[in-house]
């Protein structure tokens, strides 16, 4: 089988950048136009009833709310791609800077996680592959099974009552501040960190048991047995190198949950990321927050989805053929 050229790889490559692009501007349409369709007058929600006409349409006219809905949404997204994402209504203060720190947070809280369960998820899927249908495979996958059907909250709250109520060993409150010390902001982040690893470590340890025992029936796993390989080696030499691309693909695209999936985890344990940002943002109508929010969020998953498919690319040639 020839090797695909360098050009079309390129094109491949090219291709899933431009598609990632025009997802983004769709999603910027369906954020704008479901802040669009929100009941009520954003000037006079903010305000308050109690505020007079001339001073809601003042209000109107410095939110450039009595311009077109088109106009707004071009000018709302230009100033956005150029880095300027406003002010807050409210506090008055450059959305940048209350996302930037924010944003850091949550990165952090899903760099602490990943660490921890990308090599635990992928070591207990070559056991249970190893180990196929023996009794450690059977605990395990009854186990994964349980935590990926639990919804978060639910995990939060019952590690709370184990760790912070009943044994005291871990706060159950995350506030991080930028004084603290690394080792600060792993105690503080510790009950997050474990809550979201239970239900990263159950599907990508799902996945790749998935991945290497379907390498397993491939002819040349076979080849290598008929050789007198062990089963042992089989599975670390041969099937899970086989195996990279969609495991590659799922570790990437959990790491997209981390960053954007975590917004429950943040308001049960108070976490100063930017999903709790978004959800105060919500309740007091802070709009333009939550446009910038909203958009980061999305931009940020769409950038690691689209890692997940070139690493996937890259690392099994039949994906580079071009079809």
């Amino acid at each position: 089988m020839k090797r695909p050229r360098l050009n079309t790889v390129v094109m491949m490559i090219l291709k899933r950048i431009g598609l990632g692009i025009f997802t983004l501007l769709i999603i910027s349409v369906l954020i704008f136009a479901g802040v669009e369709a929100l009941p009520g007058d954003l000037a006079q929600a903010v305000l308050g009833q109690s505020a007079t006409a001339e001073t809601v349409e003042a209000f109107r006219k410095e939110l450039r709310l009595d311009l077109p809905a088109h106009t707004r949404y071009f000018s709302w997204l230009g100033s956005f791609l150029s880095g300027d994402f406003g002010n807050s209504l409210a506090n008055g203060r450059p959305i940048a800077g209350l996302i930037g720190w924010r944003f850091v947070n949550s990165l952090f809280l899903a760099a602490i996680t990943a660490l921890i369960a990308i090599p635990v998820a992928i070591l207990l899927g070559m056991l249970s592959a190893l180990y196929r249908n023996t009794w450690f495979d059977r605990f395990v996958s009854i186990t994964t099974l349980s935590a990926i059907s639990l919804p978060e909250f639910f995990v939060a709250y019952i590690l709370i009552a184990l760790f912070s109520v009943q044994l005291s060993i871990f706060p159950s409150l995350s506030n991080i501040n930028t004084q603290m010390t690394f080792l600060q902001k792993l105690y503080k982040v510790a009950l997050p960190c474990l809550t979201l690893s239970l239900v990263v470590i159950a599907h990508m340890m799902r996945l790749t048991r998935a991945a290497i025992i379907n390498v397993l029936t491939s002819p040349f796993i076979e080849m290598a047995r008929l050789k007198g390989v062990s089963q042992k080696r089989v599975i670390i030499h041969h099937a899970f190198p086989n195996a990279l691309s969609p495991i590659i693909n799922v570790v990437v695209l959990n790491l997209a949950y981390l960053v954007v999936g975590v917004v429950v985890v943040e308001v049960v344990f108070v976490y100063p990321g930017l999903g709790q940002l978004l959800v105060d943002s919500v309740s007091k109508r802070d709009i333009p927050v939550v446009q910038a929010s909203g958009l980061i969020f999305a931009s940020t998953y769409v950038f690691l989805n689209l890692t997940a498919d070139v690493l996937a690319m890259l690392s099994n040639p039949r994906l580079r053929r071009p079809r």
